[in-house]
């Protein structure tokens, strides 16, 4: 079965709304581009909300010419969502039904690992699940010192929890933490 791996840029102050506005960290350099670049290129679909899919759809389409922008282009990508009804981008479905039947059925059937950009509902929604397998979190140098409940990563959601697998730094201060699903809910000890 394949695994689900969710990638979501993160903040200091646990911020994930709109990163493309946020500072700019002088990119992900060599080593953080192909952590990217080796994710997608493993992965055999995308999932993703419908927010996420209205961030991403316009800008991929117009980049080609590297193997990330190639295969983003090029592999399915399932969109939870109740209201799109006629994707653009390239090979886009809708998953209009039940979210955790479709995404189940989708790793049965998969024959590579499944990508899920951004962290919101669908996310919750997989990880109730016990969907989720994987959890890469780009936590990036700074604060963003603004935002409501929808910006932040937290959501009312099943205590989950999680077995530290990898820390990158990059030279940016971006650090990236590499995490995979524990499969029984942990001790809580207050």
């Amino acid at each position: 079965m394949s695994e689900l791996v969710n990638s979501t840029y993160i903040s200091l102050d646990g911020v994930i709304e709109s990163p493309q506005t946020w500072p700019d960290t002088g990119g992900f350099g060599a080593e953080g581009n192909k952590i990217q670049t080796d994710l997608v290129l493993s992965c055999s679909a995308v999932i993703m909300g419908r927010h996420t899919y209205e961030v991403m759809a316009p800008v991929w389409p117009t980049m080609s010419g590297n193997p990330l922008a190639d295969k983003m282009n090029a592999m399915p990508k399932y969109v939870a969502s109740r209201t799109l009804v006629d994707p653009e981008w390239n090979n886009t479905h809708v998953i209009d039904g039940d979210l955790a039947t479709g995404v189940k059925k989708l790793k049965e059937e998969s024959d590579g690992d499944i990508v899920q950009f951004g962290f919101g509902q669908v996310t919750h929604t997989l990880m109730s699940a016990g969907l989720l397998d994987r959890l890469r979190l780009w936590v990036h140098p700074f604060m963003i010192g603004r935002g409501g409940p929808a910006d932040l990563l937290y959501r009312d959601t099943p205590t989950t929890g999680f077995e530290l697998d990898k820390v990158t730094a990059l030279e940016s201060g971006i650090v990236i933490l590499d995490y995979r699903t524990l499969g029984d809910e942990p001790d809580v000890q207050s």
